[in-house]
């Protein structure tokens, strides 16, 4: 049996492959966990009712697609490469991990549903005493987390833009210029000192998917239930949760790659892309703070039972598809950035 000392020694040989390699790796995980979902699907469904079973992975596979345009979804990934970038990594593998530990918590409650378990029905239910703690947890750690990686950024962001006015003036920068430095470093080295490596962030996705306070995640597994109760095979509804996975996965990983090149792009650049560097460092630390309060206000209204105005109306805020405008926000920057700076060089 593999230890826990050699899983650690196989994470580490990984880290130093090749960036090509480590992305074929990760993306290879990806069509293994779509070919699980065909398989079980097939097998499961040729017993009886595969076009019901069908019909349901469908729906599972396109509520894990909407699920991984969620804006604390986007929020903790582009923050997270954000800064693995400005530490001169090569985060490929962020979406991917924030995304598997995430889809965890799903994989495990469908399974549990699929065995019978009542338990995950009392941890969906309002008022319950497992909800309440999985919910504060799940809010609490994603709060905090967007709260460090706002503030992270939104430092690096003041410095882009100090920067960007010396370059302006006719100064010189160099990369290590951008690095985030001075009092926000010292005081976020402590809480963010177990992020070091992309694969933390599998606990991070796996913490912020406790709450099952999502549409997508109860609807799924409402479905499982639901097609449970309609006598579809137990191997054609664990092709359910597989599913989400996979295609939360695949999104999600798209997404950490995307921004990674993003990032990297504009760092490693900084005389020439400085202002896009501020644009974008700018837009992913707003983001992040704008998630924090709204989860932390709703996580204080939670525990300590508040009827106040302010947390009550964060509590209740539901940012339903606001992921997209943000992937959208990102995407009109990019184009504009690439149209300039082909226009510059024609010059």
């Amino acid at each position: 049996m593999t230890s826990l000392a050699e899983l650690a020694s196989m994470y580490r040989w990984r880290e130093h492959l090749p960036m090509k390699s480590r992305l074929a790796f990760m993306f290879g995980s990806v069509v293994l966990l779509h070919l699980a979902a065909v398989v079980l699907l097939l097998v499961g469904g040729a017993s009886g009712g595969q076009p019901l079973a069908l019909g349901l992975v469908l729906t599972a596979y396109v509520a894990g697609i909407k699920h991984s345009y969620d804006w604390d979804h986007i929020a903790a990934i582009d923050n997270s490469t954000r800064k693995f970038v400005a530490q001169r990594k090569d985060p490929v593998s962020v979406g991917f991990a924030f995304s598997l530990g995430h889809s965890s918590v799903v994989i495990l409650a469908g399974v549990m549903v699929v065995g019978g378990a009542s338990l995950v029905g009392k941890l969906m239910e309002d008022g319950t005493t497992g909800h309440l703690v999985l919910g504060l947890i799940g809010s609490g750690v994603s709060g905090m987390f967007l709260l460090a990686m706002g503030i992270f950024n939104g430092s690096a962001f003041l410095r882009t833009i100090q920067l960007y006015r010396a370059a302006q003036a006719g100064g010189a920068i160099a990369v290590d210029d951008l690095e985030t430095k001075g009092f926000i470093a010292r005081l976020l080295a402590k809480p963010l000192s177990k992020v070091q490596r992309p694969r933390n962030i599998y606990v991070i996705g796996f913490l912020f998917g406790l709450g099952f306070d999502t549409a997508t995640t109860i609807g799924l597994l409402v479905l499982t239930t639901a097609a449970s109760l309609a006598g579809v095979p137990v191997l054609a509804l664990l092709a359910l949760p597989l599913a989400f996975t996979a295609a939360m996965t695949l999104c999600d990983s798209i997404n950490g790659v995307a921004m990674m090149r993003m990032y990297k792009s504009a760092i490693h650049d900084p005389q020439r892309k400085l202002g896009f560097n501020a644009i974008i460092t700018g837009i992913s630390a707003f983001s992040a703070l704008f998630i924090s309060v709204i989860t932390l206000g709703g996580f204080l209204n939670a525990a300590f039972g508040l009827s106040d105005p302010v947390t009550t109306w964060l509590g209740e805020i539901d940012l339903g598809d606001a992921g997209l405008v943000l992937i959208g926000l990102f995407a009109v920057v990019w184009v504009v950035a690439a149209l300039r700076f082909r226009a510059a060089r024609r010059r």
